[in-house]
């Protein structure tokens, strides 16, 4: 069974402030929906039922964000502004269950799965990464194709993008061998690198921060210890499951990845999205083009 994805919210945004002083980093906006409502979309799009944020005190706004405003929805009602209480009341679908776990403390990307174990259970599960915004452009979206790629191999699945190489420093690299799956295919993974040095890099395919995870990997990160940053890598704990001889595959993405955990990746996927909303496309192109 796959239906639970795991997004952690819990981090401080320091790559934004001011920005994320008062306000939680996945709560600002790409257009007219704050980032973690985007990935929310991919998820539910991708065929996840439950999601499970992982948070802290001060993120409540995020968990407001998916909950009903029925003071808001009755003045727009009585306005009659049908489009925008649409817009406000179906922000999660039928069926679709947002839950909540606190992370007591910053210990990194593995620790924050591994809070929602509980819930997770014995099945394997998804986790997605609430700063990186993908664009699909039209095609059907990388997460849906890394599930469908799940379901035909029975595989766990990582999410990969090539990056130049100057920038693998920056990532947790996989190696798969000398391997290069194209746009929307999957090659077996043997290894994975915590943001490794170009010259001891074994390829320069980057995670992109979306996984489809084996729900051993649960296990694994209650005895994996702290690693770069004096946190607990997520990557840590996959590359020991790869040493267990349990099979991954690295899925190559094809959509374009914004990181709005950065300033300049938020400002981008802005353009990029906003040059394709009805609301604000023409204007934002006439704008544009005068600079």
């Amino acid at each position: 069974m796959l239906n639970t994805v795991v997004i952690p919210v819990a981090g401080l945004g320091t790559r934004v402030l001011p920005a994320s002083k008062a306000i939680p980093k996945e709560m600002l906006t790409v257009v007219d929906k704050p980032v973690i409502q985007h990935v929310v979309e991919e998820a539910v799009a991708a065929g996840f039922t439950r999601v499970v944020l992982v948070t802290r005190s001060g993120k409540s706004a995020i968990e407001d964000h998916f909950d009903h405003n029925a003071e808001l929805e009755q003045v727009l009602a009585d306005k009659g502004k049908d489009a925008l209480l649409a817009a406000v009341r179906d922000i999660l679908p039928d069926g679709v269950q947002v839950i909540s776990v606190r992370q007591d403390e910053a210990k990194g990307l593995g620790h924050a799965v591994l809070c929602a174990a509980a819930l997770t259970g014995q099945d394997d599960f998804a986790v997605m990464l609430p700063d990186m915004l993908i664009d699909a452009n039209g095609n059907t979206p990388d997460m849906q194709q890394m599930v469908a790629a799940y379901h035909s191999s029975g595989t766990g699945q990582i999410m990969v993008e090539a990056v130049p190489e100057d920038q693998v420093e920056r990532y947790g690299i996989v190696d798969c061998g000398g391997a290069r799956p194209a746009s929307g295919h999957s090659a077996p993974m043997q290894d994975v690198v915590e943001k490794p040095a170009l010259a001891a890099a074994p390829s320069n395919l980057a995670i992109v921060g979306r996984y489809i995870l084996p729900a051993r990997i649960m296990e694994l990160l209650k005895t994996t210890p702290r690693g770069a940053g004096n946190e607990i890598q997520l990557t840590d704990a996959i590359k020991t499951l790869l040493q267990e001889n349990s099979p991954l595959e690295a899925f190559t993405m094809g959509g374009d990845l914004y990181d709005c955990g950065n300033k300049a990746g938020l400002l981008m996927a802005n353009i990029a999205l906003g040059l394709k909303h009805p609301e604000t496309a023409s204007e934002l192109k006439a704008y544009l083009q005068t600079r």
